[in-house]
């Protein structure tokens, strides 16, 4: 035992450290206990992101065992969303829900991508340039293909053949007055538009697809500078003949109301602005009916057509649902 006479106060005494090293020891042991702290919290800030991201991940948008479809907030696209729902529930045994009044283009397509709604009507136009974000192009045949080509690349979306009608701007007179100057095309009117007076809304008179490059490309000159208003009072103006000619959209309900009459764009100067269901992909092959519903709608609802059923719903209160059973029934949809 001779190696233990070398340790200092062994016998009778409490062995004890060096004041100092006591210190450093729990110095030591204090950082250590911090650290592990730290490594803790660091653990469990990592455990917790995680498991935040894998139920995003796990809880995506509800899944029903029907087709969903949506309708921006306005009375055409409610009328467009209800023709179809009716038609999809007439072809096949399914119960469709309607999710309508979804604001604008970019919530619709938001809801569309995450899978929330199953389809819904864009307009190719609007598809093209405040969706996919391509420049402005006036060649219907060739916006419809790149709508439909590059829907399908990027958010596995088909955009089915076209209804039938576009839902653009429209130069419109009275119908008397069109009678009266054999007027059907916007070129024909150029020589009567000096003695006319036009009524427009505030963004037409200065959005690039608007009046400076329509005067332009048909050379109309008018009497005095236009009248700028709010659109709802636009065919007051007309009707009341304080205006001759005024800017408004092609499937507007008065249009039919009133008698108007809606000049060509022969030259082709406004964008094409054709309404094309667009549908997941993932939906046509969870249910293949809803392909046979689309195609059978396809070139089925003319400009006149789209009028009339605006006109019923706005003009005369009427409900969607039976403003669109009975064009279905006329038509033997």
């Amino acid at each position: 035992m001779m190696f233990l006479a070398n340790w200092p106060h062994f016998e009778g005494e409490t062995i004890r450290c060096h004041p100092e090293r006591s210190q450093r020891v729990a110095m030591t042991q204090s950082k250590d206990l911090l650290f592990a702290r730290q490594n803790m919290i660091r653990l469990f800030v990592i455990v917790l992101f995680v498991s935040a991201a894998l139920l995003l991940i796990s809880c995506g948008p509800p899944r029903p065992d029907h087709p969903v479809i949506g309708a921006k907030n306005f009375t055409e696209q409610v009328i467009l969303g209800e023709l179809l729902a009716q038609e999809i529930e007439a072809k096949s045994s399914l119960k469709v829900e309607r999710r309508f009044y979804l604001a604008g283009s970019y919530i619709c397509h938001q809801a569309l991508i995450s899978g929330r709604i199953d389809a819904y009507v864009e307009y190719t136009g609007t598809a093209l340039t405040a969706i996919l974000k391509q420049p402005v192009s006036r060649d219907p045949h060739a916006v419809f293909d790149t709508v439909r080509r590059m829907y399908a690349q990027k958010y596995n979306v088909s955009v089915t053949d076209p209804l039938g009608f576009e839902n653009t701007f429209a130069m419109i007179v009275r119908g008397d007055e069109a009678q009266r100057f054999h007027l059907t095309t916007l070129s024909q009117a150029t020589q009567y538009t000096p003695q006319w007076r036009l009524g427009a809304g505030y963004e037409f008179e200065e959005r690039p697809d608007g009046l400076p490059g329509l005067s332009q490309t048909y050379g109309l000159k008018f009497a005095d500078a236009p009248r700028i208003m709010d659109l709802g009072l636009l065919y007051r103006t007309l009707n009341n003949h304080q205006v001759d000619m005024i800017a408004g959209n092609s499937t507007d309900g008065p249009i039919a109301a009133f008698g108007l009459k809606v000049l060509e764009d022969d030259k082709h100067y406004f964008p094409p602005y054709q309404a094309v269901p667009l549908v997941r992909e993932d939906a046509l092959q969870r249910w293949p009916q809803m392909r046979v519903a689309l195609v059978s709608l396809a070139g089925k609802i003319s400009a006149d057509d789209m009028r009339a059923m605006n006109e019923a719903v706005d003009g005369q209160h009427r409900d969607p649902a039976d403003v669109v059973r009975e064009f279905r029934e006329r038509h033997q949809l």
